[in-house]
């Protein structure tokens, strides 16, 4: 479900609330193998998947990179600012990786609107993004991005 704002204003009201939740998205090794090529990150515990049968996970599992790297994928289901003649992803903070996505598992981002401050000719917002795997107990990743939305 996406929450939509028709202005960058109106993300001020929404601060601390929950924002909605992306489709789910199963991560397969294809999508693995093509991150490992697209970095130089090759660890067998991502992309050999018969030695990672009796690695420490028992299946390879996704590079916590590539978990952070869907959260702008899934951002756009989550919030969607109108009104907006420019948005600018502006950075993140305080990322961790609690639990890890096996191969064929699925994911999703789940949003929350943290912090929203005025900038120089717009508005700052902090969304909190946690990536929930589907049957988990713990989270793939928390991250909180900030998001710039200039007026139109």
């Amino acid at each position: 479900m996406t929450t939509i704002f028709k202005t960058p204003h109106e993300l001020q009201d929404a601060v601390g609330n929950r924002l909605g939740e992306s489709e789910w998205l199963e991560i397969d090794q294809e999508r693995i193998n093509l991150f490992a090529e697209a970095t130089g990150d090759h660890q067998w515990i991502h992309v050999d998947p018969e030695k990672a049968k009796d690695g420490p996970f028992g299946a390879c599992i996704a590079h916590g990179y590539l978990t952070l790297s869907l959260v702008n994928l899934f951002l756009p289901q989550i919030v969607d600012v109108q009104g907006i003649s420019m948005g600018v992803n502006y950075g993140c903070e305080k990322i961790r990786f609690p639990a890890p996505v096996k191969v064929n598992s699925k994911v999703r981002g789940v949003g929350e609107l943290v912090e929203v401050t005025e900038v120089k000719g717009g508005i700052q917002a902090v969304i909190r993004v946690t990536v929930e795997i589907e049957g988990g107990d713990r989270p793939a990743c928390v991250v909180d991005t900030i998001s710039r939305y200039y007026p139109e």
